[in-house]
C-alpha cells in the first residue's frame, strides 16, 4: 500500500479529495518528446488525448487550456473564452514558475493556483479522456464533465480550425 502512495500526485489528491473516479496509468518515461509520441507509444487514440496549455492573457493573468494532443490551440478562440483581448502561450522556461509542473507533466489539475480553466468541447464527446497525471510517466484517465467540475472550468471550441 504504500507503493501506491508514492504515486500520487497532487492532481490525484484533489480527485481523491473531490470523490471523483478516475483510473491511472503509468509507463516508463526516459525523455518527453511530446504527447502524441506517448499516445503512439501507448497505443491511445489522440482525439481523447488532451494536452494542457498555459498562457498569459494581456491583463497578465494565467489560463490553462485542455485541447486534444494533435491539434493546434486557436489563439483568438482561447483568448475570447476567457474574455482577454489576446492570450500569449507562455514560455517552456516560466510553466514550472507559474505551475508548478514541468513541460510533459502538466495537468489542469493541481497546480500552483487554480487558473480559469477551458477544456475544448471536443472532450464533450468522450466518456473518458485522457490528460497528465502530474509527472511524467503518469496519466488520469477521468470523465471530461469530472475535469470541468473540478477546475470550475468549462467546454468551449477553443481549438485552431483548417478551413
Amino acid at each position: 500500500m504504500a507503493k501506491d502512495k508514492d504515486v500520487k500526485t497532487n492532481a490525484m489528491r484533489i480527485l481523491d479529495r473531490n470523490k471523483i473516479a478516475y483510473k491511472v496509468n503509468t509507463y516508463e518515461c526516459d525523455e518527453f518528446i511530446d504527447g502524441v509520441h506517448i499516445a503512439d507509444m501507448l497505443g491511445q487514440p489522440h482525439d481523447s488525448t488532451f494536452k494542457t496549455l498555459v498562457a498569459q492573457g494581456k491583463s497578465g493573468g494565467y489560463y490553462v487550456f485542455a485541447i486534444p494532443i494533435d491539434e493546434e490551440l486557436d489563439m483568438k478562440k482561447a483568448a475570447k473564452s476567457v474574455g482577454e483581448k489576446s492570450v500569449e502561450l507562455i514560455h517552456v522556461k516560466d510553466i514550472n514558475k507559474v505551475t508548478g509542473y514541468i513541460r510533459g507533466g502538466c495537468t489542469p489539475l493541481g497546480m500552483k493556483k487554480q487558473y480559469p480553466t477551458v477544456v475544448d468541447s471536443s472532450a464533450e464527446n468522450f466518456s473518458e479522456i485522457i490528460i497528465s497525471g502530474g509527472r511524467l510517466g503518469s496519466q488520469i484517465f477521468l470523465d471530461p464533465q469530472d475535469l470541468v467540475k473540478v477546475t470550475g472550468g468549462k467546454f468551449e471550441s477553443i481549438i485552431f480550425e483548417q478551413v
